[in-house]
């Protein structure tokens, strides 16, 4: 079973509210000072589902995995060889930042094809930063592979990769060939964590590092240049909501002084 996870480094999602900012005339959020990016907890998940399509082929093939972003990047790669994946790739230049999904998809789709095509190509359900959610599915298109999206569970059959996908009313059970694209919801399960050894042995690990030039792109289709979304605005929305709250002697007397409240405010 050999397998290539995409993954992405993004701002901790634990970060405190505070430690948010927004430049906003460069319409960037900047980073957060002595609070460093994480791996995107989606794409942590999508390397432990690698782990287990493997483990169920007895430990047979190769996952690597595949990111595309700054310096900081390579720590989201390191992260996965630390759970358990042999190789990384880093796709790493100045030409490629402030791509959109379009863009992104398109360097990532050449490196999956440089590397060689796998027997499936993972991703986590969306980005906890920006939470579009659509690179798999365009990586999917490009490569003209099926695909699954926000999967719980996945099991392997032979030649066939049967999942489980949340809908909006409950769960649909899909079979997919060989190679396919997964992406996988936080509904799998916690990933594995890495312990201190698989920490030291994955930062002796070689991360390969490529340009647009290495995947037979030009700059101009890539990042800003190639984007086909442009940005409008980004900024914080301001928040003047007031809270007043209900006293009262008696849960009785709280709740009608709550319903005399909304009719005086015309809410009911």
């Amino acid at each position: 079973m050999d397998a290539i996870v995409c993954v992405k480094q993004i701002p901790d999602p634990e970060a405190p509210a505070a430690a948010f900012k927004v430049d906003e005339g460069a319409m960037k959020v900047l980073d957060a000072p002595g609070i460093q990016p994480v791996i995107n907890p989606f794409d942590a998940q999508a390397v432990e589902a690698a782990l287990q399509l493997r483990d169920a082929s007895n430990g047979e093939g190769t996952i690597r995995v595949l990111s595309l972003g700054p310096d900081s990047a390579r720590d989201a790669i390191k992260h996965g060889l630390a759970m358990g994946a042999d190789e990384g790739y880093h796709l790493n230049d100045a030409a490629f930042e402030d791509g959109d999904a379009w863009t992104i998809a398109l360097a990532l789709s050449k490196a999956i094809e440089k590397i060689g095509l796998p027997d499936v190509l993972l991703f986590g359900r969306q980005a906890a930063d920006w939470d579009q959610g659509t690179v798999g599915s365009i990586v999917a298109e490009l490569l003209d592979l099926p695909s699954a999206t926000v999967l719980r569970s996945i099991e392997l059959e032979g030649d066939i990769i049967n999942v489980s996908r949340v809908v909006a009313d409950g769960f649909e059970r899909i079979a997919l060939p060989m190679p396919c694209v997964l992406t996988i919801s936080n509904e799998f399960g916690d990933p594995r964590y890495p312990q201190l050894k698989q920490i030291m042995q994955a930062a002796k690990k070689q991360v390969e590092i490529w340009g647009p030039s290495d995947l037979g792109l030009d700059a101009g289709q890539v990042g800003a240049a190639g984007r086909r979304v442009q940005m409008e605005a980004l900024f914080q929305p301001d928040s003047d909501v007031e809270t007043e709250f209900i006293e009262g002697d008696t849960a009785e007397e709280k709740a009608a002084t709550l319903v005399r409240r909304l009719r005086e405010e015309k809410i009911i």
